[in-house]
């Protein structure tokens, strides 16, 4: 991309971003991450395209999720195994309803930052600025915590190089054995609550000791003890971005060394804004979030200036309208698709669609909700005929209480019982797999004979 320089964005209309008082510890900050290595290669970057590539075509399915925020505070090995753990369940129980593989990508080593929808709240009559995440300022409701500081994009750098250095471990060093994943999963079907969905799981057993007994087994098939999992977050704060953007050394490309995918919120995707300027000339996978109010014209031209190539793979639209309003959204946006002829990958996010807030006060994503916008988003794919290519949630490994429903009811009264995010609901694990096997069961009935054939 000849026309585009990492900077360009400056010059671009921006919203959603901090305004630092003091330039010269941020030029401090953006000098000395400019110096540190990527946090992902180019490499596995492009392997991620052709992953998504095929997942636009339908012959693989997308699995995207991870925190809403991830907090300085929180930060911790049990709470990367746990989640990672979890969207391994996930995978197997998906993998198994969609008869293709399933590509794992994590919310996570990068989901620092948060647009919100005022630049500023009020608590008992005092008025701050908004907390946008630990990469940008504190949660604490103090001036000074509000206060944006730079030197915060240092410790996320690192809190994100030792996330990525877990779950590459985890990845690659037997944590991930399909037979360990699917024993968690037999649990889960285990209890009472989980009764109906103990069919396919046992199908998945079944399906599992006929590889074993044929000889495939963790020992003498790699890929059956590993897989390959990928970070992404929303690409908000571009003064990071930029700082740790690279030029691939064996191809010229300009890559985000912040993660292999990054994204676009609903929020900061106008066509001549910053953010659309920068992410359309680095080559990683980009993720473009569609809300009720993209409009068709907008949506051409976004796909245009980020995937000019027209290149399969490169661009995720990620659909988030609300249980209820899928049908009123979701086809125009098709049609726009198709009358361009564009090579999309159509992911689900029910999460941001459904957030209310609850009577005791606490904001919430009820279960039922959440699972009404998935079962709309792939009816309308299955009656247009189209693609449904993933699913992204925020969700985590903790047992927290905040969304409500699922197998275990979670209440309104429940909520305070764990109620730890500092941005967005989560689904907690329980939910998290129960939704799995939900979608699962929407995969199937979209599988056509033509398709079961060609996966035999």
């Amino acid at each position: 991309m000849t026309d585009w320089v990492k900077t360009a964005w400056r010059n671009k209309p921006r919203v959603q971003m901090p305004d630092y008082t003091d330039e010269a510890a941020l030029n401090a900050v953006e000098a000395q991450l400019a110096k540190y290595p990527p946090l992902v290669f180019a490499g596995e970057a492009r392997r991620l395209r052709r992953e998504l590539a095929k997942a636009a075509r339908g012959e693989a399915f997308l699995l995207q999720g991870g925190d809403c925020a991830e907090s300085f505070a929180e930060f911790g090995a049990d709470s990367i195994r746990d989640t990672f753990k979890v969207m391994l369940q996930m995978a197997m129980v998906l993998t198994f309803g969609a008869k293709v593989p399933v590509v794992k990508v994590g919310r996570m080593a990068g989901q620092f930052a948060k647009p919100r929808s005022a630049p500023t709240e009020t608590t008992d009559g005092i008025e701050l600025p908004s907390y946008r995440g630990d990469i940008i300022n504190g949660f604490d409701f103090t001036p000074e915590a509000r206060i944006p500081d730079p030197s915060r994009m240092l410790q996320a750098y690192t809190q994100a190089a030792a996330s990525l250095n877990l779950l590459r471990a985890f990845s690659k060093g037997g944590f991930a054995d399909i037979h360990r994943v699917h024993a968690w999963t037999l649990g889960f079907t285990e209890s009472d609550e989980a009764e109906k969905y103990r069919d396919m799981a046992n199908r998945i057993q079944d399906a599992l000791d006929f590889m074993k007994a044929a000889g495939m087994t963790s020992d003498n098939n790699h890929e059956l003890a590993t897989v390959d999992f990928y970070t992404s977050h929303e690409a908000l704060l571009l003064e990071y971005e930029e700082a740790l953007t690279r030029v691939d050394s064996t191809t010229g490309a300009t890559i985000a060394g912040s993660g292999h995918m990054i994204w676009i919120g609903d929020r900061t995707r106008q066509p001549d804004g910053a953010h659309v300027e920068f992410c359309r000339g680095v080559q990683n996978p980009i993720g473009l979030k569609c809300g009720p109010t993209t409009a068709a014209e907008d949506l051409k031209v976004l796909m245009e200036k980020l995937n000019p190539e027209n290149e399969a793979g490169r661009l995720t639209l990620i659909a988030r309208f609300g249980a209820g309003k899928v049908g009123d959204h979701l086809p125009r946006l098709i049609e726009t698709v198709k009358s361009e002829g564009a090579q999309v990958v159509w992911s689900c996010d029910p999460m941001h669609g459904n957030t209310i807030k609850s009577d005791s006060g606490y904001k919430t994503r009820p279960f039922e909700r959440v699972l009404q916008e998935v079962q709309e988003f792939f009816a309308v794919h299955r009656a247009e005929g189209t693609v449904p290519g993933g699913v992204h949630f925020e969700m985590t490994g903790k047992d927290v209480t905040e969304c409500t429903g699922g197998l275990r009811a979670l209440s309104d009264g429940d909520l305070s019982d764990r109620y730890h995010t500092a941005c967005d609901p989560r689904l907690n694990a329980s939910q998290s797999l129960e939704l799995a096997f939900l979608v699962a069961e929407e995969l199937q009935k979209g599988r056509t004979p033509e398709m079961i054939a060609a996966s035999a």
